[in-house]
């Protein structure tokens, strides 16, 4: 049996999950805050996965992640009413396990529930909208020099840093990327490094 907590701005979503996970035989409603610091009750009481509101603000969330690292702690899920590629990316980065708008239906929320408590990455598909147009493509397409800056792009690096860790000039950098964006079909850094970290199986994402 997993247990799963809330931290939330709004009460009513506590409610909610509360009765959600009431229909689910291996899922249990932990308890619930309304704050970050509160939420360390939950993260050292038992929780396995817990959700946090990403309306607490997007650097207070990655601070807070930031702060559990080294920590036998929950597997942290982002919600919110919106988050943008950027945002996500982020996220990622920073140890969320899942990101999933508050405007998901109840499957897709159990669905990425499951999948976290089992260990996994989750990532709702509609949230992503260069992922969607991208629809899949061999990386082996690209050079072996478009490989490497697509690797930097995923790990967070700006076209300024990538030019200093390849030898290359920023200029050159932006050749790269128009070429790769015309390959993959994606048109913005950020669904680029996203569909990069689940081409290599690194997250999973639901449609």
């Amino acid at each position: 049996m997993k247990c799963v907590g809330i931290c939330d701005t709004q009460p009513i979503a506590a409610e909610g999950l509360r009765a959600l996970l009431e229909s689910c035989g291996d899922l249990t409603f932990k308890g619930a805050v309304d704050s970050l610091e509160r939420a360390y009750a939950l993260t050292s009481g038992g929780a396995d996965v817990l959700i946090v509101d990403k309306g607490f603000g997007m650097q207070a969330v990655l601070d807070f992640i930031a702060s559990l690292r080294g920590m036998e702690a929950p597997s942290i899920v982002i919600w919110g009413a919106s988050i943008s590629e950027p945002e996500a990316l982020r996220l990622i980065q920073a140890g969320a396990r899942a990101i999933i708008r508050k405007s998901s239906d109840v499957r897709d929320l159990l669905s990425c529930l499951h999948a976290v408590a089992d260990g996994q990455t989750w990532m709702e598909n509609r949230v992503f909208r260069d992922i969607a147009r991208a629809g899949g493509y061999p990386r082996s397409e690209l050079t072996a020099r478009e490989q490497q800056v697509m690797h930097l792009v995923e790990h967070g690096l700006k076209n300024r840093e990538i030019a200093v860790q390849l030898g290359i000039k920023p200029g050159t950098v932006k050749i790269h990327l128009k070429h790769i964006f015309e390959k993959t079909g994606v048109h913005g850094r950020y669904g680029l490094a996203l569909t990069g970290l689940k081409d290599r199986g690194v997250v999973s994402l639901a449609s």
